[in-house]
């Protein structure tokens, strides 16, 4: 079928990758339960884009390069790196202020000052995508993973490439919609309960934390 062996084993492992906890799923449930499941779905938009940029890149040889070039690979890595940890410092930095929020509220009302919140820039879409793209380790398994499902005898390879990548996408937006409106639940769940929420994004913050480490630590092998 389109030059695909073994569609059955590429779904189940396909579908326990996804199923791997990582940035990328755990930004979009963040968003989620802060600011609703409509601009989590930019954020999702963005993972899908990323993925599909990586995959595509992937299908061209970019991953090999990064495969046989050691400098290139630590660039990308450190890239990732950082900006996950700059991602994290915000949690953690917004975990904190509504650690303090209740007080401060509590002091406003004394003093009888009602200041409108500041709204903080966060642009989704584009945080999300970066996430994506800044991931060396992603762009490699799409490699590795896919041409173990291709018919190197195959005349349309392209077209085995896309329908694996077409599947992927499935998969990831069904996962990611479930992420979105658990996470829309739990906000409305705990929306009263603002220190337990400060917990979770500090818990959040940590995980990133992790994952930059993680990549940081990573081999291009």
């Amino acid at each position: 079928m389109l030059g695909i062996t073994d569609l059955s084993t590429y779904l189940v492992g396909l579908a326990l990758i996804i199923l791997l906890p990582g940035p990328n799923s755990l930004y979009v449930v963040s968003v989620a339960a802060r600011r609703g499941p409509r601009v989590a779905y930019r954020a999702a938009a963005g993972v899908l884009c990323g993925d599909t940029v990586l995959m595509t890149l992937s299908a061209g040889g970019v991953a090999s390069l990064l495969q046989t070039s050691p400098v290139l690979f630590a660039v990308v890595k450190f890239a990732g790196a950082g900006y996950l940890t700059w991602l994290a410092v915000g949690m953690l930095r917004g975990a904190w202020a509504l650690w303090r929020g209740r007080e401060a509220r509590r002091a406003e009302r004394r003093d009888g000052v009602a200041e409108a919140p500041k709204e903080t820039v966060e642009r989704p879409y584009r945080r999300a995508l970066v996430v994506s793209l800044l991931n060396p380790k992603a762009i490699l398994f799409f490699i590795s993973f896919f041409v173990q499902f291709v018919d190197p005898s195959y005349a349309h390879p392209v077209l085995s490439f896309l329908t694996l990548g077409a599947w992927a996408q499935l998969f990831s937006f069904t996962y990611l919609s479930v992420l979105i409106f658990s996470g829309t639940f739990l906000a409305a769940t705990f929306r009263r309960r603002k220190r337990l929420t400060a917990g979770l994004s500090a818990g959040a913050g940590a995980a990133f934390l992790g994952f930059a480490a993680k990549l940081s630590l990573a081999s291009a092998g």
